[in-house]
């Protein structure tokens, strides 16, 4: 009997294999990191190659860790960074640049010049999207038009573009010799190219990139066999895929209308489920798909993104130098009782929800003799939680729903002080599930449902166990005086960039 379900979540900064049992409990996992590239402010990129070797490691280092084999397993599914860029030449399987990540800001011209014309109306009606350099199309238009000779043979069927979870599809069953390329409709809809109603790309949007429709992958749902491994895991089916913040939405089973969730990674979202509604943003959140079950209709989720969060930590502690590993940084927070008057806003690559602001920087205000490193460690923590205020408070004047509770997962939930600090400002408990690698956890549903490993929607429901809860203890009197100060804070990174930035 096949008693186990896979999960490979390729992630921002590392690729994992996580293995689940029928409970929906960890059994293994192995993990591998990849190179981050930064060539010029701004640009982000990652070898899609180097992922691709890692993922063929991890998958027999969690199988052995565990003691089991391909055969034991049911399926495996496929969580992913989302929005990140890869195009690769379907005769060699080699990819013809870097992928090009969600952090990666270089489209900022293109994505002015998209709101400011004709379509920028079309892209809102059609994909829930108001043009951003967040997401993948701008990034492929950018290849196009800067990678010699790609453009030509996109038009004519030589090369395929995908986000990751296409890309590990596409190898996993053969790569050049018959690779299926497909992607999900959670990924799809972060593109900027498909219509959220009939979760398919449109040519409307095509066209207005000026993207070659040959490029592209067929849209599946995110619970169907996708196709059978013939490497890495062979034999065993791929039953599925996820962007990884739908994952997590997934895994949390968020699936009434009002639930949400925010992971903690690199970066943080926070996804609320709005069932059979697109909510349309007035307060700068993301209409997107939350799910699609082949056969059923498509659930949607209103999203808030914020780009910094863990990144901030990894910065205080590879950049500064101010600590050894990310968890000292709660040790260090803690020696102080608050943040000695000093603020951090990561706009490193500009605000994102609700902000939008594409031309903020970073800044650290507040400085004066009195504050210390340990002062800055908590102002490090803090800066994610008044973000993830932020994203809260437009959600409710969204949706017209107020939180009364906020499930959270990710790896910046072991660091007790950031969650404490996430229920104080948003005065509503913090939960943790006792399995707290949603995304892992999501895409591993989604395959088992997809080969019947797992009945139903309740099934999962009834894995989802709370391991710790933060309940609030911030005064509504201190809550609002440190809102304002981080608000002024906030203005100090606005229109930080100007065009002539460039020629420094």
């Amino acid at each position: 009997m096949r008693a186990y379900v896979a999960a490979i979540d390729q992630g921002t900064t590392s690729t994992r294999c996580l293995i689940f049992d029928h409970h929906g409990r960890m059994v293994s996992v192995a993990q591998h990191e990849h190179a981050q590239h930064y060539p010029q402010p701004g640009w982000a990129e990652q070898d899609a190659a180097e992922i691709w070797r890692n993922t063929l490691r991890v998958l027999p280092e969690a199988l052995a860790d565990a003691g089991l084999s391909a055969a034991d397993l049911a399926a495996v599914g496929i969580a992913n960074q989302r929005e990140t860029t890869v195009v690769w030449d379907r005769t060699t399987g080699r990819p013809l640049a870097r992928a090009i990540t969600w952090q990666d800001t270089r489209t900022a011209e293109l994505v002015e010049e998209l709101n400011q014309g004709p379509h920028a109306d079309l892209f809102r009606e059609v994909c829930g999207l108001a043009p951003a350099g967040y997401f993948a199309a701008p990034r492929l238009r950018w290849l196009l038009d800067h990678v010699p000779g790609l453009e030509r043979r996109a038009r004519s069927g030589d090369i395929a573009f995908g986000t990751m979870e296409s890309w590990l599809i596409w190898n996993l069953t053969g790569g050049p010799d018959g690779g299926v390329h497909v992607t999900d409709v959670t990924n799809a809809s972060r593109t900027l190219l498909m219509d959220i109603r009939t979760l398919d790309w449109d040519q409307r949007l095509l066209d207005a990139l000026d993207i070659p429709r040959e490029l592209l992958p067929e849209v599946r749902p995110n619970a169907q066999v996708y196709g059978e491994c013939v490497v890495g895991l062979p034999g065993v089916p791929i039953g599925g895929a996820f962007g990884d913040q739908q994952a997590a939405l997934f895994g949390q089973t968020c699936f009434e209308a009002g639930e949400a969730k925010c992971t903690y990674g690199t970066g943080a979202f926070l996804l609320m489920n709005t069932g059979d509604q697109i909510t349309t943003s007035e307060h700068g959140l993301l209409s997107t798909v939350a799910y699609a079950l082949e056969g059923q209709a498509p659930v949607y989720a209103t999203e808030g993104s914020i780009a910094v969060a863990g990144a901030l930590v990894q910065w205080f502690r590879d950049s500064l130098e101010m600590i050894r590993s990310a968890p000292e940084i709660e040790t260090l927070a803690r020696r102080v009782e608050d943040n000695g008057g000093c603020y951090i806003v990561p706009a490193f690559a500009g605000l994102f929800a609700p902000r939008w602001q594409p031309d903020a920087r970073g800044v650290v205000v507040g400085l004066t003799s009195y504050v210390t490193r340990s002062h800055l460690a908590r102002a490090v923590l803090e800066a994610t939680a008044w973000q993830t205020a932020e994203v809260v408070e437009a959600m409710a004047a969204d949706t017209g729903i107020n939180f009364t509770r906020l499930k959270v997962d990710g790896g910046m939930t072991a660091n007790h002080l950031l969650m404490q600090s996430v229920a104080d400002v948003l005065a509503v408990p913090v939960e943790r599930p006792l399995v707290a690698e949603s995304v892992s956890l999501g895409a591993a549903y989604a395959a088992g449902l997809a080969v019947g490993y797992w009945p139903d929607l309740q099934g999962l429901r009834d894995n989802w166990h709370r391991a710790a809860v933060w309940e609030p203890a911030m005064s509504d009197a201190l809550r609002r005086r440190e809102r304002a100060a981080w608000d002024r804070a906030v203005e100090r990174t606005l229109h930080w960039v100007h065009d002539d930035d460039a020629a420094r």
